[in-house]
């Protein structure tokens, strides 16, 4: 599973500080299924435990980042519902979501459902310029169920989330940076080049920093601003204390030294 070779679903190698994670199912643009899931969540647990990984890039192999749910698999199932409740009972999302160091996904190509929601997870998207994205859960009688709700709401606006989860009309990635999905938008040959490159910048902070930095702007999203500004405070505090565990003097490496 955690390697750049064989069959997996997704591979796993380090860069340095950088953990590069690519899905790994090109001949089906890379549709989420049951193996993915399992591989990917091992993945993420092994880069949470890593201390020496202080960010993450998620790509995708061949000529999608990804398309979402295996519609294969799901006629398997006895019910849509049943499929995803099977697909999904591990909490994949929240460990991408909760991963303690900064995300990028470098997205290109079919960018679909559940593979943009992905993308969504990350605290960071960068595009290529042959990308291609929509939310088509709704037209499919369902709604976007890997937090797209939720995600889109946060980095759009409400008006533009709501229109790409009713219409499941395309986007391109010009119009993606447009509203705000992606950071930045560059040719398909540079893509990994240019998020190894970001990766390596955030990875120069110091992993309790970007945790508790991550914590105070995700966190915040959820509260009124009053809450909001006590969260900062306290993770303010909380890094303060790491700090002064780390510095020279009678009290060093204490409790708060680790998030």
């Amino acid at each position: 599973m955690m390697s750049s070779s064989g069959s997996s679903a997704v591979l796993y190698s380090k860069r340095g500080p950088v953990a590069w994670v690519t899905l790994n199912r090109p001949d089906q643009f890379n549709a989420y299924n049951m193996a993915m899931r399992d591989d990917l969540f091992q993945v993420l647990a092994a880069i949470h435990d890593d201390r020496d990984v202080r960010a993450m890039v998620l790509r995708g192999a061949g000529q999608a980042f990804s398309t979402g749910g295996d519609l294969a698999e799901f006629g398997l199932a006895p019910s849509p519902i049943v499929a995803r409740w099977v697909r999904f009972r591990r909490d994949v999302w929240g460990m991408l979501r909760a991963l303690p160091v900064p995300t990028i996904a470098a997205i290109h190509g079919y960018t679909v459902g559940g593979g943009l929601e992905m993308a969504l997870l990350c605290d960071l998207a960068i595009a290529a310029d042959d990308t291609r994205l929509c939310l088509p859960e709704t037209g499919a009688g369902m709604i976007p169920g890997v937090a797209g709700t939720q995600t889109a709401a946060r980095r759009l606006g409400l008006g533009r989330a709501l229109d790409l989860c009713l219409t499941g009309r395309w986007i391109d990635a010009q119009n993606a940076l447009l509203v705000g999905l992606v950071a930045e938008v560059v040719p398909l040959a540079d893509l990994d080049r240019r998020a190894l490159s970001i990766a390596r910048a955030f990875g120069r902070v110091a992993r309790e920093r970007s945790a508790i930095l991550k914590l105070a702007v995700w966190g915040g999203l959820d509260l009124p601003l009053r809450q909001g500004l006590e969260l900062e405070r306290r993770l303010w505090k909380r890094l303060a204390l790491i700090e002064l565990d780390r510095s020279p003097g009678p009290v060093r490496g204490g409790k708060n030294a680790n998030i």
